[in-house]
């Protein structure tokens, strides 16, 4: 009875249709929808296979900024502290390009980062914990750039700047891709003119045989360069050949001391350009071997003349040329869903340094330095469909140079999982190895005045670092980042006040350790499509030991808070014109025995596009607008009475002017810390 009342109801169904159908049924009432817009935002940051991939060009796309060193310090974790890269829980962090270390000097690689236009990026990608197969240990910032690809023809753009703080520097850049057919070719080329201003107050209370007395100085400090520098790369299919180099001429310091001891004037003048130079050849086989090596040449040669009330002190010589071999090879395989990679490392660094005083004994060397680290890893990769994913790697390192021989067994891990985009958690587990100036290791003298001189240490030892982190994104873009951070042996660069002589002796020392533990949260939103705001609040514990300081000790402890606001405003979604103001503050910290103040600063700045297809672009930004980002440091602790306030000019002003052509979208080079230089 049931199937037969289910067919009379099929029936009647069909009948229905047949006689609409012949009756031209369209009668039925219509009702039009009202428009559905469907908004969604970008993420900021995605997971992809335990690496944070940041989606930057996003983020910074209101903001004045023109190049990528500026816009690194709006990614999460990030701080650029008047040029400086530092990664929230990390002891130290090196910036790579496109997965490959580039042996450069600190300097040089900001330089280059600078020179860098942002728009080429299309990516960038944090490791706290770098697998083995980078070549880095520790935290690293992989800068990932657009391919140049045949269809898009020649590309590039043009960009000139002014910036006016004490004095005014002056500069432009080019940067430009090609490619055809199996052949790719990228330039980047800057030409900078800079002048720089410093000014500090120092109030010395020495305590030397049993009296107090106050030594008072006031120092002006002038600086000036012409820089060039050049990034080339040329491929072919997977052979790739790079050269980055800089050249900096026209180079002097000049100091002025007046104060209790009289008048000095220190001049450092540079008699031949400061040569950096380094050529690169990497090949990826078909069987997942990569083969590669590099060469750096470093030259520089500097001129002392040391005078008092216009008497001559002192004159010296200071010359260091290095040359740097470094080889690799490695070799990944894929195991179904495991992959295998392991390798082989090697550098050797041939140091040629002198140090030569016309008039005093003090300090004088000429010898060589040479350096071998031999390094070999293995480590493993995996994801797992139900949301974990992690990697692991060790690396046994053995250095030896003329003072000493150090194995190190360097462990690196990260783990994450997330079931959705939502939540993303993420645990890395660290360690490293840093290594002194070259400089410091011949262990001579520079003396800044009769009073102040600054000592190498033949002694001085690499320190290890050990971190961890924990981190938790939210709807991939709220970072909640948990760490701990242990320095052993960790180097500090402080003022003494020396017991047996009327001294101010600055060293390099290893302490017993230096320890951080703390949390970084940052919160991004928006309010409607015109307003971007980001906020950032770091707490932390700070403690640094030494049982040795000279002939004290000391063991500093303070919680210090770091916050950073930044928020950028349009006049509707879609106007060419964006306005950003930008607040930082940090409360008083710490360094080594001294105490640092707080300091804090507001930026502003406007962004404006236009020309066709806005291809051109005017930046004008005003940092620290009312110069208050210059510490004053404090040491009154076992007898050390030290004070010293900074008066920089860190305020200002830069006007930036861009034009790019055909569509371009620019890009960036990168590295790690630099051990070169004849002056600490």
């Amino acid at each position: 009875m049931r199937h037969l009342r289910l067919l009379f109801l099929l029936i009647l169904v069909f009948v229905g249709i047949k006689m609409c159908a012949s009756n031209n049924c369209d009668t039925i009432p219509t009702q039009q929808l009202n428009e559905i817009i469907i908004k969604s935002n970008k993420p900021h940051i995605k997971d992809e296979n335990g690496i944070l991939v940041v989606n930057l060009t996003e983020i910074v796309k209101d903001k004045p900024v023109s190049n990528i060193l500026e816009a690194l310090g709006y990614m999460p974790g990030v701080t650029n502290n008047n040029g400086m890269i530092w990664l929230t829980g990390a002891s130290n962090v090196t910036i790579i390009v496109n997965g490959e270390l580039t042996n450069m000097p600190l300097q040089n690689l900001y330089q280059l980062l600078y020179t860098t236009p942002v728009d080429r990026l299309k990516n960038v990608e944090i490791m706290y914990s770098a697998p083995a197969k980078y070549h880095v240990n520790g935290a690293v910032i992989n800068v990932v750039l657009n391919s140049p690809k045949p269809l898009d023809g020649l590309q590039g753009q043009l960009r000139t700047g002014y910036n006016q703080a004490h004095y005014c520097s002056y500069g432009g850049a080019l940067s430009a891709t090609y490619a055809i057919k199996d052949w790719t070719f990228d330039l980047n080329y800057g030409l900078s003119r800079t002048k720089s201003w410093g000014h500090e107050h120092t109030f010395s209370n020495h305590l030397l045989n049993g009296t107090y007395t106050m030594i008072e100085d006031d120092m002006h400090r002038i600086g000036n360069n012409w820089a060039n520098t050049i990034y080339t790369s040329m491929g072919w299919k997977s052979l790739k050949l790079t050269y980055n180099g800089q050249i900096v001429s026209d180079s002097k310091i000049r100091s002025l001391y007046v104060g209790s001891l009289g008048r000095f004037n220190n001049n450092y003048n540079f008699e031949s350009p400061i040569n950096y130079h380094n050529i690169a050849l990497r090949y990826e086989t078909p069987i997942g071997m990569t083969v590669g090596g590099d060469y750096t040449y470093y030259n520089e040669n500097r001129e002392q003349f040391l005078s008092q009330n216009f008497t001559d002190l002192l004159n010296s010589t200071n010359s260091q040329i290095i040359n740097r071999f470094h080889l690799y090879v490695d070799q990944e395989h894929l195991l179904k869903k495991w992959k295998l990679n392991y390798g082989v490392e090697y550098q050797r660094s041939i140091d040629h340094s002198l140090q030569v005083y016309q008039s005093v004994e003090m300090g004088k060397f000429k010898n060589t330095l040479n350096e071998d680290v031999v390094s070999v890893y293995v480590g493993t990769e995996r994801s797992f469909d139900w949301g974990l994913s992690f990697n692991i790697s060790s690396k046994g390192e053995f250095c030896h140079n003329n003072y000493q021989n150090n194995w190190s067994f360097i462990p690196q891990l990260g783990v994450t999982y997330h079931k959705n985009p939502k939540s993303i958690f993420q645990v890395n587990l660290s360690s490293q190895r840093i290594y002194p100036l070259y400089w410091e290791l011949h262990g001579g003298t520079n003396y800044i005045n009769n009073y102040i001189v600054s000592i190498g240490n033949t002694s001085l030892l690499p320190y290890v670092n050990y971190s961890t982190q924990f981190n938790y994104i939210f709807k991939q873009k709220y970072v909640a980042t948990l760490y701990f951070q242990y320095d052993d042996k960790a180097t500090v660069w402080l003022p003494y006040q020396s017991p047996n002589t009327q001294n101010l002796i600055y060293q390099t020392i290893n302490m017993n350790y230096k320890r951080l533990v703390g949390i970084n949260l940052h919160c991004p939103f928006n309010i409607g499509d015109v307003w971007n705001v980001t906020t950032t609040a770091n707490f932390f514990n700070q403690r640094e030991k030494a049982s040795h300081f000279h002939d004290i000790s000391f063991d500093n402890d303070k919680w210090i808070f770091y916050g950073k606001f930044n928020s950028s405003l349009k006049f509707s979604k879609n106007s060419p014109i964006s306005l950003s103001v930008d607040f930082s503050y940090i409360s008083p910290s710490l360094q080594g025995i001294a105490n640092m103040s707080s300091m804090w600063k507001a930026d502003a700045g406007a962004k404006w596009l236009f020309g066709r297809k806005l291809c051109c672009e005017l930046d004008l930004k005003v940092d620290d607008i009312f110069n208050q980002w210059s510490p004053t440091m404090t040491i009154n602790d076992k007898g050390q009475d030290y004070k010293m306030k900074v008066f920089d000019m860190t305020s200002n002003l830069k006007l930036t002017f861009i034009w790019r052509f055909n569509g371009f979208k620019p890009k960036d080079y990168s590295i790690d810390t630099s051990r070169f230089g004849t002056g600490k």
